[in-house]
């Protein structure tokens, strides 16, 4: 009986079948040196923090203003992201942190770092990746096909790990060598290498067929598409609360090497290898953790095995037992991380794909930055043992949350449907004439009533996110078996919008409702301007401002809403 042949992790859904891909291997080859250097940044930024301050305050606050950048602005940055060719994004979000970095580099080698300067820094090169962020991840998508994504995702992670687990070490030794400006000054360097592979991706996008929303209206967009998203919803909670209590471990590093070990900047950096090291084995099993257990059953796991390990490193005084407490934290953390951010890529059709990412990055990094605040707080106020035992106990009972929130589950990636065809229009309109009225009749049997309603509701989150408000159902008291859909849309572009941002499905979905309808007749639709003056000349001789701003449309009526 022969063996069956081994799986290489190159081929299909391996872990390394992305890296084929050529532009996605030089770009994650390139992230890897960027992300090398902000780990050293950040060792030499925590560590010139505990030498100009005793404040354990002080010393969180290094990790809050990294992080906190990312929820402040990463909405704005999602929807800049889904806007513009997300390339470009990159290309200047990675300028705004090389210029943060080489200016910190410069403040420090001429001894004018304080510690607020210092916070100021790490907020500005903080704000760059946060920029840089969603227009990264959501472009993965374009750099691997469909059934290497999720493999992508955990690649990215790995990449960030295997920084961790190295880029600490070395910034140890950087800053006890040649101080914290040389740390500072690697970092602006290695930022360099994705720069140039950035700059030479030729990337191919498709022109919108209608103009760009303005940003505030994108942003609304990606909101509401998430308000209207329940799974989305819950992945971000989830998130959220992970970051919260899961952040003491990575705020309060500098102070387990410097008061719990009694040890220096070398110890340090050897304490965030350990974790950075646990991340790159939780990321590398992703895969076969999602093909063994649920979601729900993952991310239980995988808060529980935390709340044990941060227990280990609150207890220990030995920086080998510390170590191997936090190679299991940090598995465990990229684990749950991973699929978070799997289950928020799947979830996101590529129209919101960037704003989607940019919630769950504002989620995770807002997370750590609020708790590593109050673990700073916790710390000066009861020391870093008690800060700890404290987080321990807390991540130990967060698996209740599944209770009221379970993780969704999550299959392929869910992918735009074929546009629809324009409606029939034979009022001249331009893409501000509005609000718009859609009226969609169903006859339905009575006995089907219920289903229907229930499916109905459905397709009312389905329209909500997509970009249409006002939405209700009605049922004609005369005639049980008439039902009709009712919603707005702001204006005309809106409404072009609305009909071409649904998923397939989504699609399926309202085939759903309308397989309800009975009679020979289709599903009616009707669509119609709520303010019509906007339409009609005052005069016989008055020009006709729309005629130059009509957006073209097909002349045959196409598709059902």
């Amino acid at each position: 009986m022969t063996e069956p042949p081994k799986r290489s992790m190159f081929a299909g859904d391996g872990v390394a079948a992305p890296l084929r891909h050529a532009v996605f291997r030089r770009i994650w080859l390139a992230s890897l040196l960027s992300n090398l250097g902000l780990l050293i940044q950040g060792v030499g930024a925590a560590w010139a923090m505990t030498q100009m301050t005793s404040s354990a305050d002080k010393v969180a606050l290094v990790q809050t203003a990294l992080m906190l950048p990312i929820m402040l602005i990463s909405m704005p940055a999602g929807a800049i992201a889904d806007m513009y060719d997300r390339r470009v994004v990159a290309l200047v979000s990675l300028s705004i942190a090389l210029v943060g970095a080489t200016a910190l580099a410069a403040m420090a080698w001429l001894g004018l770092v304080t510690p607020n300067v210092l916070l100021l820094f790490c907020f500005i090169v903080g704000s760059g990746m946060a920029l840089f962020g969603p227009a990264w991840q959501s472009s993965v998508s374009e750099q691997v096909p469909a059934e290497n994504l999720p493999a992508a995702v955990a690649l990215n992670g790995i990449s960030y790990n295997i920084a961790r687990s190295f880029g600490p070490a070395i910034g140890g030794v950087i800053v006890a060598t040649a101080g914290a400006v040389a740390a500072f000054a690697v970092n602006a360097v290695l930022y360099l290498p994705l720069l140039i592979v950035l700059f030479l991706w030729r990337r191919v996008s498709e022109p919108s067929r209608l103009p760009r929303e303005r940003l505030n209206r994108a942003m609304i967009s990606g909101v509401r598409y998430i308000a209207n998203s329940p799974s989305i919803r819950i992945v971000l909670v989830r998130t959220l609360v992970t970051g919260v209590i899961g952040g003491s471990v990575m705020a309060l590093m500098p102070l387990i090497a410097r008061d719990l070990l009694h040890g220096g900047a070398q110890t340090y950096g050897i304490m965030l290898g350990a974790f950075g090291m646990g991340a790159v084995i939780g990321a590398l099993n992703i895969g076969e953790l999602r093909k063994r257990m649920s979601g729900e059953a993952a991310i239980r796991a995988c808060t529980l095995s935390m709340a044990g390990a941060i227990t280990a490193v609150a207890l220990s005084r030995q920086p080998v037992l510390t170590a191997v407490a936090l190679v299991v934290a940090g598995a465990v953390w990229m684990a749950a991380v991973a699929l978070f951010n799997i289950g928020v890529q799947l979830s996101a059709p590529r129209w919101v794909a960037g704003r989607s990412l940019a919630a769950f990055q504002a989620s995770i990094a807002g997370g750590i930055a609020i708790g590593s605040w109050g673990w700073g707080h916790l710390t000066d106020l009861a020391g870093v043992e008690t800060a700890l035992l404290v987080s321990a106990a807390m991540m130990s009972v967060s698996p209740l949350l599944g209770l009221w929130l379970r993780m969704p589950p999550v299959g392929a990636r869910n992918e735009d449907a074929e546009v629809l065809a324009d409606p029939e229009v034979r009022l001249s309109l331009t893409g501000r004439s509005g609000p718009l009225v859609v009226e969609i009749e169903y006859r339905v049997a009575q006995d089907n009533a219920r289903a229907f309603h229930n499916v109905m509701q459905e397709v009312q989150l389905s329209r909500q996110r997509n970009g249409a408000y006002g939405w209700s159902i009605a049922r004609d008291i005369a005639d049980p078996e008439l039902w009709t859909e009712r919603y707005h849309c702001p204006t005309w572009l809106d409404y072009l919008r609305q009909r071409s941002r649904s998923t397939q499905s989504e699609r399926a979905l309202h085939q759903q409702a309308m397989d309800f309808h009975l009679g020979p007749g289709p599903v009616r639709v009707r669509r119609m301007l709520e303010r019509p003056f906007g339409s009609v000349r005052w005069k016989e001789d008055t020009p006709d401002r729309a005629a130059n701003e009509v957006l073209p449309v097909a002349t045959a009526a196409g598709g059902s809403t």
